[in-house]
Parts: C-alpha cells; structure tokens; sequence
C-alpha cells in the first residue's frame, strides 16, 4: 500500500469565518506539539473525546498519530499561527496485521475508524468539519467506503459534525455510547454540502477586500503619475466612507491622508493593504502586513521573480490574508457606504449591478468604461492580475450572495480549478447571467495568455464544453461582451429562437434577416390571422412577410401598435426594429424611435433597436415605463446578442441532468489492470489490444468480438472462429504505438477462406517485419454509421469526453463535439444532437434511427471509465458502429500514464 497522503503537500483551506487554516500530514516530529494539544485540553473536551480523562491519554495519542507509517492509517493536523488547532484520524485496523491486510474480507478493508479533537475555543468554526472532508478524500483514495465511530451520547458537536457532513450516516445507541457509520460514497447531496460550506467560508473570506474598515496604501508618494499616488487619489475623490492610510517612510501625509513610515506604526490595522511597491520589497511588506494582522492585499506591483512570487503567497498563507494580484489593476466596490475605489483607472466606475473579474487590466478598464456609459454601472470589480489566490470562482460566490449583483462578466486567461469553477457557475448562472470573453480561442492567443499570466493554455474545445456545460454565456470580444450584457440586462428572456423584424427601409430589414438567419435563429412566417392584425394597423403599401417593411410613411403610432402586436403574438419570441432615419419622418414629426420606448408597460417579450446611423455599437434608449431598450448599431450585433439571450433561456429550461447510475461495473478490477500495467511500464504507454480488452469488459462497453493471433495458424483458427453467415473477416495488424492503421496500411478488409487469412498475414508479417507482434482478427461488420468515441484527459480540467462522426475522414471533417466527465444524462443528449452529423443518428432520410440508448450508455461508461482511473491520458474509439439494433466498438486505443487521483471538489485554496 503506498503512503500517497504523506506525499502529499501541505494544503491552505478556509474555515466558516473566513480564516485560513493548514491542513497536513502528521509526522515524527511532531510528537512533541501534538502531545501539548491535548494536554491542553480541557478535562470535559479530553473526557468527550477519549471516554475518560486518563493523563496518558495524550502520550498515546500523540504516539499514534506521530508514529512509524503504516498501511490503513492516517492523521491530518489543522494549524493556525504556528499552532496545531485540530486532528483527525482514521485507522483501517490493517496494518497492525499484515496477513489480515492481504486476507481480511472486503467489508473489513472498506471500514475505518476515524476520530476527531478540536482545541478549546476553536469549536463552531469549522476546523473538524474542514479535517473530516480532507480525511474522506484521502480515505476514498486508500478505498475505504465507510468511517465508523463511536462518540458519547451526550457530544452532541460530534454527532452534528457527521450528521451535517452530507454523506448518509446511521447510528446505533449503545447506552451511554453511539456507533456512527458514515457512508463515503460521493454524490450531488455530499458535493452540494461541501459547496455550501466553501461558498460560506468564501464569502467571509472576501469581507476584508472587498467591504474593509480600514485601507492603506502601500507606495503612496509624492511624485506624480506614480501608481500608489494614482490609487491613493481615486480612494480619497472616489469618497471612500471609512479610514483611509498611506504607507511611505519619507514623508507625513500624501494627497492630505496620514502617512507612516511602515503598517506596523498605523494607529490601527486595515483590514486592506494596497501595495504599489517594487517588486523586491513586495515579500517583506507582505510579511509585515501578516504580522501586523492585515487580512487582505492588493498587489498591484508586477515583475516579480520566482521566488519573490513564492515568498509572497507564503506570507499570505501563512498569515491567512486573501492575496489579489500580483500585476493587478485593483478592486473596487460601489457600494455607497463603502465607496471603495482601489484601482489606477482613468475614471470612477458606475455604481450599478454588474460584477466584473479579469485577468487583463486593458480588458477591465474596457468593461468598466463600458458598463458605465451604458448605465449599467459595476457592484463590484476586482483585477485578477496573475491570479495567485482570489479567483473567478470566489467572485461567483461573492456576487451570488452580495445582494447588489445581478450581472456577471469574467475575463479569464487560465483556470485554477475547473471542476469546481463549473460546479459554482451552474448554480450561480441560475440565477445571474454569468458572461465570458473566450480568451485563448486561437494558438496565438494561447501563446500570449500563457506568456501574460504564466499559466499553462488550454484548449478550445475544453473551454467551450465548461463553459456550456455550466451555462456561461461565451463571447468572442469585448464588443460583443457588451453587446450581450445590455441586452440581458435590459429585456426579459426570450421563450425561444423566433424572431418578427420590423423595419421602415426594406434594405435594412434584409439585412437585419440575414444576420438573424446567420446567427441561428428562425423568422417564422405569420399566420393569416396575425397578417390581417398588422395590415390593420399599417400605411397603404406595407409588406407584411416578416420582417414587416412598414415604409418610410410609417407613423409614430402605427409602429407603436405594430409593435406590441408582435409582442403579443404568440408564434414571436422576440422583436427586432430597424430603423434609418427619412425625410417623411422629419417632415411629420414623428419619432420612430420613441415608438420603441414610449410603452407605458414592460413588454413581454424583447423588443431590440436597430439604427444603421447609430455612432456607438450599442446603447440602452430609455423607456418611458422606466426600463431601457438595447439600440445596435449593426444588425449582427442585435442578433448575436438575441441569440445569446435565447442560448441562456434554453439552458434555463432544461432540467440541469444527473449523473445515472451505472450497473456491471469492475471497478476494482480496472484499476487493478492499470496498476499492473504501470508497474510494468512506470512511463505509461498503449495498452495491447487485450488490456484494452480487458478495460472495456470492466466498464461493459460493448466490443466486436475478436481473437489474438501470432502466427499464421493462430490466424486462421480465428477466422475459422469469428466468421459470421457471409464467412468474411478482417485482419489488423498490431505492435506498441501503432495508432492509425488505415494510414500504415495495416489493415485488411473483406477475407474470405483460409488462403485469403494466410495471405494477409504474410504480408502483414513481411511488411511490418521487426514491429508486428501479433494481429487482431475480426468478423467484418455490418454496415453501419461510423462514429468516434474518445477521452483526452487535460492537466488543468480532467477528463474531456468527445464524440462525433468517426472513420479514416474523423479527423479531416472534424465533427465532433465535447463535454467534460462525469457526463450527466443532458451532457450525453448534447454530446449526440451536437454534431452536424446528428441527423443521420435520427433517423434522417427516411432511414431508421440509431440505438441511441445503447449509444448513450457507451458514452456513459466511457466517461465513468474517465473519472475513474485519472491514469487513462487517451481513449481512441474509431469506429464505434451505430445500427438500429445496437452500438459496438470496432477498434479501441487506450494509452495510460502515471498519475496520481487528486480530487477536484476538496475544499482548498490555490
């Protein structure tokens, strides 16, 4: 059994107020401390948690978790300042006995006892509920299934710990005693817990930086232009309500606010400390903030070396302050009694409702320009910089729960933790739209964003699953970024993708069809009824197709009552209006634009401007009920956005999927095949065609049936084996690496008789001399749709399922379409409706459909195979044939490498 928690490093987490806590292994040397911890434990908490207040207690306890290593054990410390606050155990009971390790049943190596002590003072904070969530993880790893432990009827702290924790948890009351059994298993009700306790711990965290009592700023000088001065500025004129310091040893006030020579000589400590220093003496100050009792920086100072980086966020650690940056803008906050404006902008941003979090200072500067001149305004902004702590994923959380936000815009470069990001913005996008400019999209932005933030690039197609997979509305600029925000923020959800144009110039209105069409969405045709209502209501000369060309002599109140009766209209999901300006309108006075916004009720359904003359790309009109319309400049702009807004109301509908239940599977047994294998081959590798085999049969992914065969007789009794009713085979050469066949010309088709089979396995043998090892034989299948199934198991997201059209032509065409593992029931219908190859699977062209539930159980197990063994780096399956009566796997290519199970959902900080 291998020690993998000891290997493990040391971990940061958050407690429930925020504060940052240590999470480690127990080792040797730390006998000593953790003797002390408990002989200063009171004698009730001592009592509560050995049954009795014996003064050996502690010796043994400390003799047992800092003891020799040992299979089935571990122990995990929490400190806090230097101090151990918290231990939790589990012991299997198996390594006291190594026979009964190799021998015991399965029940008895799936069960620990597991126990759990708190320091006086400390309970109510979350320490042995954070120690109990670690010690699960790493119990799961070691394939323990279940934790046992007795408590004293009357502890009812740790009886409410196990029964809060999110997992299913009987007891058995044994008179004074109760026996607790907690079940490991992980799904979505543990996960939700262990979310909200984060989300909770989160949000505390964040009060220092984004709502402090006190701020200083670090590197306020007096030469101009300087970026500490610049912050100090936009802090005192912005009107920030609360205390306001500067840090800078040489002089006594800047800009009229009190300076002091270091954080230690301020009168008090701020909760926030803004440090606009050089790169070398960032370290120290952070160190002195720690020591001083700060609890949150802003980092704005960029160029930091690699051990100037690492020195800053261990002092951060350990003093358990929120890090934002380095090479940051800053942050700010709205909020008018907080008026918090700790950023180098050119201007203060608009209080609104939108939240904002980039990487890229040029991008925030952009949106907070943006969202202010639209009137929207910002709840919240915060410069992520090189993003070393304070992430995308803690912003969610703060605007899901801040009161103010309605609105999310993120711009993010790299991803620390994209499993748990996805969790939160499911849940968060339900709520608030959460919109992303896709950074990265091409190699060059790759490139760039790697070099920009020093973090590893990812791939499109990964980014794209994440963010449909958790409803996030990705955009391809900054523009249309905007474009998207105004939209959403001004109008409500469209039921659907069909759209009614209106317009007073026929050429606009094609136009404006065009884009519509171009952006996926339907322009219906009205009914006779709906015909008949607007010819009611319009000039002499109107066409009323759709779009609706009402003419130029179209008047003020006839566009009104055209208009809401297309809102009205039950076969129109949304309206869009393109107007250019005439003389007729001029000449009458009417204002063909307040047609739009002189409603005195909000519309039901979202009415959208556009104006060919317009100067921005977009505004909001305001409205006469109070409300805004979106007014374009360029009809692509309007219907981009329009399709976004529909993208989002159809992610809203749909039910948000489970991850089934599967039946038949070998678990053990296939990470029993991928242990052997990497033992044999510790660089990892292609698995032969029998362990792929073997891996397919733990998960019951179906597989054409097939023989091995080294020699030219083997061969034929193979054929003579697997021959169906039209006595034809086919033969595949194999040897270690070997990964297109077609394209080596290693594969015959069509053989029939044993000559046939001999033959080809001459040449085989004769033209792969030195490389064949043996060859695959085959019956030859049925005709069929030929489809790919894979995985690609990325570093940063996991593992990444993907699915499309199959053949020698995969890769030319590129079908395909991905979502990331664990699939739930509503990945796998978008894995199979996404590609352009869909139809086919339908039942296109009169021809039966598919096995669609027999393809969806492949995809099913193919991801759980994923989430299962992180050793798999590849999956290859090319074909897997898909007829009306069944789906098979005709040729599969595994490759594993060494990797350890790390568990994405484990509460911890970057």
């Amino acid at each position: 059994m291998t020690d993998d928690l000891l290997d493990r490093p040391t971990v940061h987490a958050l407690l429930a107020d925020g504060t940052t806590v240590r999470i480690r292994p127990a080792r040797p040397g730390d006998h000593r401390q953790v003797r002390g911890f408990y002989e200063e434990m009171s004698p009730e908490n001592l009592r509560l948690r050995f049954f009795s207040a014996s003064p050996r207690s502690a010796a043994q306890a400390a003799d047992r978790a800092c003891g020799p290593a040992r299979p089935g054990y571990r122990a995990l410390l929490a400190e806090a300042d230097d101090r151990i606050i918290g231990i939790a155990e589990y012991d299997t009971g198996a390594g006291g006995d190594a026979r009964a390790e190799q021998e015991g049943t399965a029940e008895d190596k799936g069960t620990a006892e597991v126990s759990i002590a708190v320091a006086d003072g400390l309970h109510h904070r979350g320490v042995g509920t954070l120690l109990v969530e670690h010690l699960v993880s790493a119990a799961r790893a070691e394939g323990v299934t279940a934790f046992t432990a007795d408590a004293l009827s009357e502890n009812h702290e740790v009886l409410r710990l196990f029964a809060d924790l999110g997992l299913h948890t009987s007891r058995r009351f044994e008179g004074p005693e109760v026996r607790c059994t907690v079940r490991l298993g992980q799904d979505d009700t543990y996960l939700s817990a262990v979310e909200a306790r984060g989300q909770a711990a989160d949000v505390a965290s964040l009060v220092p930086l984004l709502r402090p009592s006190a701020v200083a700023v670090a590197g306020a000088g007096r030469t101009p232009g300087s970026v500490g001065r610049a912050v100090l500025h936009h802090l005192r004129s912005g009107g920030f309500t609360r205390r306001l310091f500067a840090v800078n040893p040489h002089v006594g006030t800047v800009l009229g606010v009190p300076s002091y020579p270091s954080v230690a000589a301020l009168p008090e400590t701020p909760d926030l400390v803004i440090v606009a220093v050089p790169a070398a003496a960032v370290p120290a100050l952070a160190e002195e903030c720690g020591t001083a009792g700060v609890r949150a920086l802003v980092v704005l100072t960029a160029g930091l070396d690699h051990l100037q980086a690492r020195a800053l966020l261990a002092a951060c650690r350990t003093h358990g302050m929120r890090l934002v940056g380095p090479n940051c803008l800053g942050v700010s906050n709205t909020d008018p009694e907080l008026s918090l404006d700790a950023t180098f902008a050119a201007e203060h941003p608009r209080p609104g409702t939108a939240g904002i979090a980039v990487q890229s200072g040029g991008v925030g500067i952009a949106l907070l320009d943006g969202l202010s001149r639209l009137g929207i305004g910002v709840s919240s902004f915060v410069s992520l910089g090189d993003k070393y702590d304070v992430s995308g994923n803690d912003l969610l959380q703060w605007w899901e729960s801040d009161g103010r936000t309605d609105l999310a815009l993120l711009h993010l470069e790299s991803f620390g933790n994209p499993r748990a990001f996805s969790r939160t913005a499911r849940r968060v996008t339900r709520r608030i739209p959460v919109l992303t400019v896709d950074a990265g999209r091409t190699e060059a932005g790759r490139k760039a964003a790697a070099s920009h933030t020093a973090a590893a690039a990812t791939r499109t197609m990964t980014r794209g699953a994440l963010f449909t997979q958790a409803g996030i509305t990705a955009t391809r600029s900054v523009g249309e970024l905007l474009e998207t925000a105004a939209l959403l923020h001004s109008q409500p959800l469209p039921a659907g993708a069909r759209v009614a144009i209106v317009t007073n110039a026929g050429g606009a209105g094609v136009l404006t069809a065009d884009a519509c069409a171009e952006a996926g969405l339907a322009l219906p045709p009205f009914t006779p009824t709906v015909i008949d209502d607007l010819l009611a209501v319009l000039p002499e000369g109107a066409a009323v197709g759709n779009p609706v060309d009402a003419t130029a002599a179209v008047s003020e109140e006839q566009l009104t009552e055209c208009v809401d009766r297309l809102t009205r209209c039950p076969g129109v999901d949304a309206v869009v209006v393109a107007l250019v300006p005439t003389a007729v309108a001029a000449a009458t006075g009417d204002d063909l634009v307040r047609a739009l916004t002189a409603a005195p009720g909000r519309r039901a359904r979202p009415v959208l401007a556009v104006r060919l003359e317009q100067d921005r790309s977009v505004t909001l009109l305001p409205a006469a009920n109070g409300g805004t319309i979106p007014s374009y400049a360029e009809p692509q702009a309007a219907a981009r956005a329009l399709a976004h807004a529909a993208d989002r109301a159809a992610w809203l509908a749909r039910p948000s999927g489970a991850v089934p239940a599967l039946d038949d599977l070998q678990t053990d047994r296939a990470r029993t095949v991928v242990a052997r294998y990497l033992s044999d081959h510790p660089d990892g590798g292609w698995l032969d065609p029998m362990l792929c085999a073997d891996l397919l049969d733990c998960y019951g992914i179906p597989q054409i049936p097939w023989a091995w065969a080294e020699t030219e007789d083997e061969a034929v009794l193979a054929a003579d084996r697997l021959r169906g009713a039209d006595g034809r085979v086919v033969m595949k050469a194999h040897w270690p690496g070997l990964l297109h066949k077609a394209q080596q010309h290693a594969v015959h088709l069509d053989l029939r008789g044993d000559a046939q089979v001999r033959a080809a396995f001459r040449d085989l043998e004769r033209r792969f001399a030195g490389l064949m090892t043996g060859v695959v034989v085959q019956p030859l299948a049925a005709r069929g749709i030929e489809l790919f199934a894979g995985v690609a198991q990325d570093e940063v997201f996991g593992p990444l399922v993907l699915f499309g059209l199959g053949g020698t032509a995969t890769e030319v065409l590129a079908d395909h379409a991905a979502r990331l593992a664990p699939l739930t029931d509503r990945d796998v219908h978008d894995l199979i409706t996404s590609p352009r190859c869909a139809p086919l699977l339908l039942g296109a062209n009169g021809q039966a459909p598919v096995d669609l539930e027999g393809l969806e159980r492949l995809l099913l197990r193919l991801s759980r195979m994923a989430a299962d063994l992180p050793q798999l780096a590849e999956a290859d399956f090319n074909p897997v044939l898909a007829r009306p009566d069944g789906v098979t796997a005709l040729d599969t290519r595994i490759r594993l490498l060494p990797r350890r199970p790390q568990d994405p959902y484990l509460r911890r900080l970057r």
